[in-house]
């Protein structure tokens, strides 16, 4: 989940990694580091706590050598082995000072490796697992000149001794003019510059100077010098890895007059699901995805269908479910990817395995991926980060082109996400003969009416938000979300982004569950001044009552359940749905949608809520705490 930067060129290499590790925040900010090779010696700076911590502590550092360096690495941490400390945080120096190593991941035999260390008189300055690798490198090295085939040779060696999840970059004293990084089930991407070469977890960080880049595959080394890229795997082999264009700059990655990126990632989602939906009709109106290894009769023998997910994804998933099953009349699982491969799932050639991910890099989702694989099934990735690793191990990919997405608090993901399961959903029910092709296209094209009424939905926030500021000056202990249907994802999804945002209990709930339990919860006006005094606020995911009346009529009910109870009830509705006005304290309304594709609509409403108690709160919106935007460890 750590974000990392490496710089060869000529340019000053500080500038340069700082500039990535401000794009790379995002992905950790327990602490936050700097090493810059001059005059073949080393010169270390790091800070915990968020990167503007290391940026106060370089702007008193004295060496001029720091600033005009043209070869250096950084690092910007989520902390896993040892506290977020000083000590641990990143790089990490050999006990000679000769090698600086930062890291992403976990090597899981670090116990083993550290003992043995220790036992040769090796003295730690770190808690972490990182550490030993700079110490192994070193090992390695010892007595051998330097030179920057030497630091890949030994970067190899050690590389195969390791176990677990990790990217490495190191940078050799005696080597200037070089960095060498290693991959194993952890993103690692290499920017192709003019007389200079980036390395780096995210595009993101060397956009601003190139938008050539090369995704590196599973266990291989990659060589940088300003004017040559060299890769090889553990083995030493040659390797290649794949060379790609970024297809959006870098003022796609500023806040664009937003407060926070999150505010502007909410703004961006009707672009970013038209961008989902552009180019999926081929001349023939069959649908499109980005990349098939599978053939039509593949998936015609599918006979069982599983998505696999962590997080905002799951709940996508969840929704998705509805929609597959609906349109194809196959079977539709919705796993959690961190539970999926320990329950020893039932698998085969007739299963299909839709995994689901906006990084491309999820571990728990790579590793079910890899499971699923190894019994056979066949494995559809939907993700928004083309070449990651999720994609390239898949059968079938639909991107999700949704741009980058800096927040921690997955929104345009979601939606996108959405989009994405409802064309595979669509695909297999086309490719299967069970909807013919005015069908499928009558649903296309109120999936493209979507992008317009998210817009609708997005103008009419502002009662939405001054709700937000209320319930953090009034201070509410608890908000609760109920659904029914597609509505009781979008409550997960809504009580999960308050739980990230704001740190308040926030909880989902099924509404026909409400009397089995979670409705004991429902308290009326405290009446003391420290509780939000109009009773817990329940927020209520109404369907349209077209089509599902039931549906619609049961919701109502339910409503008027909690209300009963002293609730607050906060109703997002559709437009014309008068039934639900007597019950609703704040009454939201959306576009009318079909009842599959209103996640769409009534989840927006959601996100701009966590995001406005979250800022009214004081909190930092787009870095949560605890939280790192790509989960990249199990």
């Amino acid at each position: 989940m750590c974000g990392i930067v490496g710089y060869v060129g000529g340019q000053s290499a500080l500038g340069v990694v700082l500039e990535g590790l401000r794009r790379l925040e995002y992905r950790g900010y327990d602490s936050a580091g700097v090493a810059v090779l001059a005059s073949s010696r080393l010169l270390l700076a790091k800070k915990a706590g968020k990167l503007s911590n290391l940026e106060k502590l370089l702007a008193e550092a004295s060496e001029a050598e720091l600033r005009t360096g043209t070869t250096g690495i950084g690092h910007t941490r989520w902390a896993t082995h040892g506290g977020p400390t000083d000590r641990n945080a990143h790089p990490h120096l050999s006990a000679d000072g000769r090698i600086a190593v930062i890291h992403n991941g976990i090597i899981e035999n670090f116990a083993k490796l550290r003992a043995e260390l220790q036992a040769s008189g090796v003295e730690f300055a770190s808690d972490t697992d990182t550490e030993c690798v700079a110490h192994l490198l070193a090992a390695e090295l010892a007595g051998v000149a330097g030179s920057p085939q030497a630091l890949a040779d030994a970067m190899r060696r050690v590389c195969n001794r390791l176990e677990g999840a990790f990217t490495l970059l190191a940078v050799d004293a005696q080597a200037p003019g070089a960095v060498v990084g290693a991959r194993r089930n952890s993103p690692l991407v290499v920017g192709r510059g003019n007389g200079e070469n980036f390395l780096a977890s995210d595009v993101s960080a060397f956009i601003e100077h190139t938008r050539e880049a090369v995704e590196l595959g599973q266990d291989q080394i990659v060589l940088i010098t300003a004017e040559a890229i060299e890769i090889t795997d553990f083995a030493g082999n040659p390797a290649q890895g794949r060379d790609y264009h970024v297809d959006w700059d870098a003022r796609a990655a500023e806040k664009d007059g937003h407060a926070w990126f999150m505010l502007k990632e909410i703004a961006e989602q009707p672009q970013a699901v038209a961008d989902t939906l552009r180019g999926r009709i081929g001349e023939h109106g069959e649908i499109m995805l980005d990349e098939v290894r599978l053939t039509d009769q593949d998936l015609r023998d599918v006979d069982k269908v599983f998505i696999v997910s962590c997080g905002t994804s799951y709940h996508a998933g969840l929704v998705a479910k509805y929609a597959i099953e609906h349109w194809t009349r196959i079977p539709c699982e919705v796993e959690l990817a961190s539970e999926f491969r320990y329950r020893d799932p039932v698998l085969d050639r007739s299963t299909l395995v839709v995994v689901i991910s906006q990084s491309g890099e999820t571990m728990d989702t790579l590793m079910a991926l890899r499971h699923a694989k190894e019994q056979k099934a066949r494995v559809l990735a939907i993700c928004n980060t083309n070449g990651s690793t999720i994609p390239r191990e898949s059968d079938a990919v639909l991107y999700t082109h949704g741009g980058p997405e800096i927040a921690v608090a997955s929104t345009k993901a979601f939606l996108t996400q959405l989009a994405a399961c409802f064309l595979v959903g669509l695909h297999l029910a086309q490719v299967r003969g069970v909807k013919y092709a005015d069908e499928v296209g009558a649903v296309l094209a109120q999936l493209q009416e979507m992008p317009a009424k998210i817009e609708k939905v997005l103008a009419a926030m502002d009662p939405v938000r001054e709700l937000g500021r209320q319930l953090a000056e009034t201070n509410a202990s608890t908000v609760l979300f109920i659904g029914r249907h597609v509505g009781y994802p979008v409550a997960l999804e809504g009580a999960l982004k308050l739980k990230e945002l704001a740190y308040l209990h926030a909880e989902g709930f099924a509404a026909g569950e409400l009397k089995h339990g979670p409705i004991a919860l429902i308290a009326g006006p405290a009446g003391d001044g420290r509780a939000f005094d109009r009773g817990t606020p329940v927020v209520c995911i109404v369907p349209s009552p077209a089509g599902r009346g039931v549906l619609h009529d049961k919701i109502v009910s339910n409503i008027q359940e909690v209300r009963a109870r002293g609730a607050h009830t906060i109703v997002i509705a559709e437009e014309g749905d008068d039934a639900v006005v007597p019950y609703a304290d704040m009454l939201v309304r959306v576009p009318r949608t079909p009842t599959l594709l209103a996640p769409f609509v009534t989840t927006v409403p959601l996100q701009v809520l966590a995001a406005a108690i979250a800022d009214a709160s004081g909190h930092d919106v787009d870095q949560p705490r605890n939280l790192a935007k790509s989960v990249t460890v199990e």
